[in-house]
């Protein structure tokens, strides 16, 4: 298998994706921030000193997955068609559990937008609660399933 961000003289490039047949590409991403359990019941409570914690992690994420090209130097700008984020409140252990959904019919894949939508929406919830909790920590951040494109379909073991 070779590296496609690389040219045959080794030199980094953006991929070109002019020949390629659009279809239609989903990815789905999760991760986890495991927090104290005050932390958890500060925020179920809508007591977190910062306000609306889960809407500002989500919302955070749907722009990440929006401006994953500006961030990640070799992705391709694109035309997302939809990008969701949910973070949801989990006891055991105490934290959250967020999920990204980016889709799109195009000629590249969408896994970086899904991957860089849970990442930012860790971080907003990581922003949010760290004057209540320093020792938080963002966890398993990883694709979960994608469809379409060349290689198929895929989806996570575990």
């Amino acid at each position: 298998m070779s590296l496609t961000h690389l040219d045959k003289d080794g030199r980094v490039r953006m991929v070109d994706v002019g020949a390629k047949a659009a279809t239609r590409r989903i990815a789905v991403a999760e991760g986890r921030v495991e927090c104290a359990p005050e932390t958890l019941t500060l925020v179920i409570d809508d007591a977190a000193p910062k306000g609306a914690v889960i809407a500002a992690a989500e919302i955070a994420g749907v722009m990440a997955a929006k401006r994953t090209s500006d961030l990640i130097p070799l992705c391709h700008p694109l035309m997302l068609e939809k990008a969701t984020v949910a973070v949801t409140p989990v006891a055991e252990p105490p934290g959250f559990r967020v999920r990204a959904e980016v889709r799109l019919t195009g000629v590249t894949g969408v896994e970086m937008e899904a991957l860089t939508a849970v990442s930012v929406a860790c971080l907003t919830l990581y922003d949010m609660l760290k004057a209540a909790d320093k020792g938080m920590v963002i966890r398993d951040i990883r694709l979960i399933s994608k469809t379409g494109g060349k290689s198929g379909d895929w989806t996570a073991l575990i």
